[in-house]
């Protein structure tokens, strides 16, 4: 039997969550022979790691790698490079599924020879959701990457999306490693790249909301790593608008791109109002991004981030003299 699903799992310090994510996985009602599950333990120094290799031992389409911390980048990178299905699929560690779905996700995929098939995720505060999926699925309109773009809003993370094997591969796109963000670029320039894409418009994955994520670490030097790597993503993306600029007349493209652009910049100067960074610092940086369609906030928030809060934030952050007004007083002993 041909193996048709990859699913990729980075872990570090899950011990927490991780035997709910990998159960999910395990009431697909797939057969062991059709999909196996790639837990890659980046270093963890918890008890991820021997949770990882009980279930290695126990199933035979389970796979353990252990290498050292370098972070989820090259955590995916790494589950990627022993993939052997013909679909891939990557999920977090401490988020799950609703039962009984990815068998028909992967056969749908197939029937209509797609690159990418999204679906929908629920944010939860529950560990687990005991749900089985009973609905039939159907497609919407099939898209190539542009048009999707243009007609979707695509979120930055990579578990609400299958990807078939063959196509990751001639694209030669990898995560960039060492870096925050690495997913929302990972995700544009793959889909930039396929040729057919379509939409599930059902609530497929669970996003725990969990107290301890990366994103909402509050260390002084992790935070100001945040803060870069969205600099950084927005630089990126002005390349990767450049391109499409030149290779495309699709406006409703290249102004949902710049939207997600500058909401990097928006998040990043948000951030910036709480960190301990030099007001030297913050003013180099944003000049940095004048240069570029980042800043100021002249497209964000656009169709896809929704309240008048996002409106007035924007309005302000672009206005250079207001926020380092701002920064001053929320930081009277930093200069």
């Amino acid at each position: 039997m041909t193996l048709q699903l990859s699913i990729i799992i980075p872990v570090y310090n899950s011990e927490e969550y991780i035997n709910t994510c990998i159960q999910s996985i395990l009431k697909q009602g797939l057969s062991p022979k059709e999909y196996e599950i790639i837990i890659v333990n980046d270093g963890s120094t918890d008890s991820s790691e021997k949770l990882i290799e009980k279930y290695s031992k126990r199933f035979e389409n389970i796979k353990a790698l252990h290498k050292e911390n370098e972070g989820v980048g090259s955590a995916r990178n790494k589950g990627l490079e022993v993939a052997n299905g013909n679909y891939i699929y990557f999920i977090d560690p401490d988020d799950y599924l609703v039962g009984n779905v990815l068998g028909q996700l992967v056969e749908t995929a197939k029937n209509n020879d797609l690159d990418i098939l999204t679906f929908e995720s629920k944010s939860t505060k529950s560990t687990f959701e005991d749900s089985t999926f009973s609905k039939k699925l159907y497609l919407r309109k099939k898209h190539n990457g542009l048009d999707y773009i243009a007609n979707h809003k695509v979120k930055n993370e990579v578990w609400w999306y299958l990807i078939k094997k063959d196509f990751l591969l001639k694209t030669n796109i990898k995560f960039i490693e060492g870096r925050w963000m690495e997913d929302a670029i990972f995700t544009i320039q793959l889909f930039l790249k396929a040729s057919k894409i379509a939409h599930l418009p059902f609530k497929i994955h669970r996003h725990y909301l969990s107290k301890n994520s990366a994103m909402t670490n509050r260390n002084s030097s992790h935070y100001i790593k945040v803060i870069d790597d969205n600099r950084n993503a927005a630089v990126v993306f002005e390349s990767i608008i450049n391109d499409v600029e030149n290779q495309s007349s699709n406006f409703r493209t290249i102004e949902r791109l710049k939207v997600k652009q500058q909401s990097f910049v928006f998040f990043m100067m948000i951030r910036m109002l709480k960190s301990k960074m030099k007001l030297s610092e913050i003013k180099k940086v944003i000049q940095d991004l004048s240069n570029t369609s980042a800043y100021p906030l002249d497209k964000f928030p656009g169709k896809d981030y929704e309240g008048l809060q996002y409106v007035i934030l924007a309005k302000f952050l672009s206005n250079q003299h207001m926020f380092y007004m701002t920064f001053r007083l929320l930081n009277p002993f930093i200069r």
